[in-house]
């Protein structure tokens, strides 16, 4: 009996991915449960398997074909039994095979990615720990092992032995030859999600009546508040009091009060809505990922900052869900991690609202009639101005810079 491989539902609005990569050909036999292949979408990177065991008899889509939900990659042949294994003789001339890498004995230990790059590189995962959640080892880990081996095994460089000087010589005139121009170009095919990215952008801009408008915020507050408390906050939760989960908070506190910055535009109607699922954009190596902290109103500081280190870790390794990543209703970016001075974000459709952060830095400003010094940022909000009106918009991002530089009112107003 022949049972078909097809692309499974991806989530909320993907409906396309590409073939990443196939880890098994044709002919081979396969366990129900097994990985076959890789779809790489706009988000994350999905994993198919056998639904059961068999030969995997036929591939209809190689690596780099485009495919979309309900497309049949392959199929498996439920009649074939697996091959008996030949027995392992070698003839006495023949040096003994190299045994290949084997993972650990706790396979939820080691994401896929991290798999796959172990066994691309010959590693033995055995010899690596894990820093990752849970102490999974993660790509990054790989990377670090292989770079470790590689410098470990280089050999030993010659020591440099310096020319006489030449004698010297009566000065000849001749003219410099110049230098050939190299002009390298290389080409390489955008991945799936850079794609998207691109597309989504690109739509955003020209869908949307998008416009942005800037505040600063006195930091002083928060920064101070962070020292107080940050060693009680590490102790009792384990992680450092960071800045971005205020800025979640009042950003949920100031949709409350201006609901229309949470909505959605469904054809002629409004859709507001009245949750609050704050979506954090976390930079990855293939392109933005933005993950999503559920219901954020209902979430305490030490959760939020608990989840965005989990979020980048996940980005990181790739190990990212699609329902971690599907929805949101409003999103927060934090340009200022990578010092970012000064932007204006991007829409994140269907959302009419992103609030942007920027690199904190020592300004003068004036206080009370006298110059002082102050950790200033400067703060952007880009709103879809077909729903969101500019007096809104500028009284959000007021109410927002408020909160942050009185932070206890965010514990007072919840």
């Amino acid at each position: 009996m022949s049972v078909q491989i097809t692309v499974p539902e991806m989530g909320e609005s993907v409906i396309e991915a590409t073939v990443h990569q196939w880890l098994k050909k044709e002919g081979d036999f396969v366990e129900a449960g097994e990985t076959l292949v890789e779809l790489e979408t706009d988000k994350v990177n999905l994993e198919v398997g056998a639904k059961s065991s068999g030969v995997l008899a036929k591939i209809n889509f190689p690596a780099g074909q485009d495919v979309k939900v309900g497309d049949v990659l392959g199929e498996i042949n439920e009649d074939a039994k697996q091959p008996a294994a030949a027995p392992n003789v070698q003839p006495d001339s023949a040096p003994p095979a190299a045994p290949a890498p084997t993972p650990p004995s706790s396979a939820p230990q080691v994401t896929p990615v991290a798999m796959r790059l172990a066994q691309e590189q010959n590693v033995d995962l055995s010899q690596i720990r894990g820093t990752g959640p849970d102490g999974r080892v993660t790509k990054s880990d790989v990377e670090q092992f292989v770079k470790k081996q590689a410098v470990a095994q280089e050999p030993p460089k010659p020591a440099e032995v310096k020319p006489s000087a030449p004698a010297p010589q009566a000065a000849i005139s001749t003219p410099l030859a110049e230098a050939p121009s190299v002009r390298k170009e290389e080409r390489q095919r955008m991945s799936r999600r850079r794609r998207t990215i691109a597309e989504r952008l690109l739509e955003a801009k020209q869908t949307t009546a998008m416009l942005t408008t800037f505040n600063e915020v006195n930091m002083s507050a928060v920064m101070e508040l962070r020292r107080r408390r940050n060693d009680a906050f590490v102790e009792r939760h384990g992680i450092k009091l960071g800045m971005t989960s205020f800025f979640v908070k009042a950003s949920v506190s100031a949709l409350k009060a201006f609901p229309r910055l949470n909505a959605e535009i469904q054809g002629d109607d409004v859709l507001l809505k009245r949750y609050y699922d704050i979506g954090v954009a976390v930079g990855a190596e293939e392109g933005l990922v933005v993950p999503v902290l559920r219901n954020a109103e209902a979430m305490s500081f030490a959760e939020i900052e608990t989840k965005i280190k989990e979020f980048a870790a996940k980005s990181k390794d790739g190990s990212l869900s699609v329902e971690e990543i599907r929805g949101g209703t409003f999103t927060v970016t934090n340009g200022g991690v990578f010092g970012s001075m000064f932007s204006t974000p991007i829409l994140n459709l269907p959302q009419v609202g992103i609030l942007g952060l920027h690199k904190v830095e020592d300004r003068p400003i004036v206080e009370n009639g006298e110059v002082v010094v102050r950790p200033m940022m400067y703060v952007a909000l880009s709103y879809d101005h077909r729903i969101v009106d500019g007096r809104e918009s500028v009284q959000f991002l007021s109410l927002v810079k408020a909160l942050v530089e009185d932070p206890e009112r965010l514990f007072l107003e919840g």
